[in-house]
């Protein structure tokens, strides 16, 4: 829609508009720039693919889907202008032509982006998403591809010039953030195409990797699939890659059904903990997890942004396509400044973990710098610190316990002392009893004092301590998949861990057993001896169902709403991809109004009769 692409085949003959050339080619249609006649403008028409066109449902819902799109009025979507009659040989859509190019094309050239930046590209996106949701219209294939980026370069004199596309352009920003227009299109595709005989096949429909989970599933959709499918072009555009990959369609939507993805601050530490958590909850499985609106993800974004510095996201936008290599050396340095200005004001405050985040994303664009290196070295130490007190006080208070104890029996036995000749029955069970019970326990022999014992004592239990001062390390779980599985260490049933989860470990090797109640292959993980604080991840491979179709009919073929390219035969037992409620609906290839629905469950096998 926004390039030029080299084409042999005819051109259309459409009575009001006079079409000049091929700029795009999608699944659903071929976009070309046109002349509207009476109004001498040039605009983007949208020809569907004739066999679409053919389609008596698809025709009405393209009707009435264009008329939804095009009573919404906003600087970030592309206006509808104009739609085909019932009597033009081609079904056809106006729509504004944007001069720029596509959020795809950009990601191509400059992926990842600097964080901020695809912040900024994201809060237009939702402005206009808000806007189409207020009119009761969901777009349900929310991706790069769908946003447009208009950029008007500025003239040596300031004077704004033709736009160009948005790797670059001469002349400063004028500031204003006007010149860098971001604008979504083709809204209402997939439900435009969710027709009967379109879908009849099981073909997933819309973009998979962009795909909310109940999308995928065919349930209800609303405005909470929108903010999962910008939550994947987020992070994408901030990680430089999807959440959710594949070999192949199959796979990429078994990771999305499973919510299966590593945060954003993992796989490219400079995207910081505070904007990855914004991803995190915007990609939720679940759509109640997820924000509520595109609206209150917009403002989340804009609070951040606000915070590291931004002002206008706009004018950063400006400054960026104006000149992206230079505008991204110089966000480098302003962000490392502006994270430890607010790193060093939260440690002041005492937010230790705030003053972490902004210290490590600082470190992450600087990581051989000397003062930050020693700053969060040193903050590391004071977390250790603080952890083993925490665990260590009670141990200590036992000590002094027994110190006071032993102190005060000594004093008593001095002022009243025994017979001669009466055996020593000194009275040592309480001094002793605090003592750990190993094969190294104190055993007084029977002349001993009390107040030697209790020293036996008390130094072993101050040698144990320091044992422990030396050995302690913590083992921290930095990404659980599936979100709660259950964990043995050494044997030793540890209950449900999630995500963030941290393990206070000695220093010895110990073997850790992750397990999902059999719906998942059991994964070990060794530590290795050590002194070292650690980091992990653990990802368990969730098993498939097994399904067998039984039929009177052998030659039958049986298919699966939602996933595509799966067909099942009487008698074959077939793996499936379980989804997250766990139920599918299989139906026959021959006679799509056959069909039964079936819930599965992972690690088992089912049989269904038709």
């Amino acid at each position: 829609m926004v390039a030029p692409v080299s084409t042999s085949r005819a051109l259309p003959a459409l009575a009001k508009y006079e079409v000049i050339e091929e700029i795009g080619h999608g699944g659903m249609a071929t976009v070309y720039r046109a002349r509207d006649k009476r109004l001498a403008r040039d605009v983007a028409v949208k020809v569907i693919h004739p066999h679409l066109r053919d389609s008596p449902e698809v025709a009405h819902r393209f009707v009435t889907e264009a008329q939804a799109v095009a009573k919404l009025r906003h600087r970030n979507i592309v206006e509808v202008f104009d739609v085909s009659a019932d009597d033009d040989a081609e079904m056809f859509l106006v729509v504004e032509l944007v001069r720029g190019q596509t959020l795809r094309r950009l990601l191509k050239e400059h992926a990842p982006l600097p964080p901020e930046i695809a912040a900024a590209i994201a809060i237009d996106v939702l402005a206009g998403l808000s806007h189409a949701h207020a009119e009761g219209v969901i777009h349900r294939d929310v991706k790069p591809e769908n946003v447009l980026l208009e950029h008007r370069a500025l003239r040596g004199d300031g004077e704004t010039v033709t736009p160009v596309p948005a790797s670059g352009g001469p002349g400063p920003s004028s500031g204003d953030g006007t010149r860098v227009s971001v604008k979504l299109t083709d809204f209402g595709i997939a439900k435009l195409l969710d027709a009967q005989g379109v879908t009849s096949t099981g073909q997933v429909l819309g973009s998979p990797a962009h795909m909310a989970p109940e999308q995928i599933e065919g349930g209800a959709v609303d405005a909470r699939a929108d903010v999962f499918g910008i939550g994947v072009m987020l992070y994408e555009s901030m990680v430089g890659h999807l959440p959710f990959q594949g070999q192949n369609p199959a796979q990429v939507l078994r990771r999305v059904l499973e919510g299966q993805y590593s945060p954003a601050e993992i796989e490219r530490p400079e995207v910081g903990k505070r904007l990855s958590a914004i991803l995190d909850r915007a990609l939720a499985h679940e759509a109640s997890a997820r924000f509520e609106s595109a609206a209150a993800m917009q403002n989340e974004l804009a609070a951040e942004l606000k915070r590291v510095g931004v002002e206008s996201p706009a004018r950063e936008l400006e400054a960026y396509f104006d000149d992206p290599e230079a505008y991204t050396a110089d966000h480098k340095k302003r962000t490392i400044a502006k994270l430890c200005d607010l790193a060093q004001i939260a440690r002041r405050d005492g937010r230790v973990l705030d003053a972490a985040a902004d210290y490590n994303r600082a470190l992450a664009y600087a990581p051989d710098d000397p003062q930050l290196l020693r700053i969060v070295s040193r903050m590391q130490r004071d977390a250790a610190r603080a952890r083993l007190f925490r665990r260590a006080w009670p141990l200590g208070l036992a000590t002094v316990a027994v110190m006071v104890g032993a102190y005060f029996l000594t004093q008593s036995l001095k002022a009243k002392p025994k017979p001669v000749g009466d055996p020593v029955v000194a009275s040592t069970t309480h001094a002793l009893a605090v003592a750990p019970s190993t094969s190294a326990s104190v055993t007084a022999p029977a002349t001993a004092s009390v107040a030697e014992t209790a020293s036996v004592a008390t130094a072993h239990v101050t040698a144990t301590a320091s044992a422990t001062q030396k050995i302690e390390r913590t083992i921290t779980l930095a990404s659980i998949f599936p979100a709660t599985v259950s964990l043995n260490v050494d044997g030793a049933d540890m209950g449900m861990v999630s995500s963030g989860k941290t393990l206070v470990l000695d220093g010895r090797e110990h073997a850790l057993l992750f397990d999902c109640a059999g719906q998942c292959e059991p994964l070990k993980k060794t530590i290795p001896a050590g002194k070292s604080d650690e980091q992990i991840s653990v990802e368990l491979h969730l098993k498939d169902a097994i399904l067998t179709v039984t039929s009177s009919n052998p030659n039958a073929t049986f298919a699966v709403d939602g996933m595509a390219g799966l067909f099942l035969r009487p008698g074959v037992a077939t793996h499936i991809v379980v989804p997250g409620a766990g139920y599918i609906v299989v139906f026959d290839v021959a006679n799509p109004s056959h069909r039964k629905q079936i819930k599965l469950t992972r690690g088992q096998q089912h049989t269904l009769d038709f």
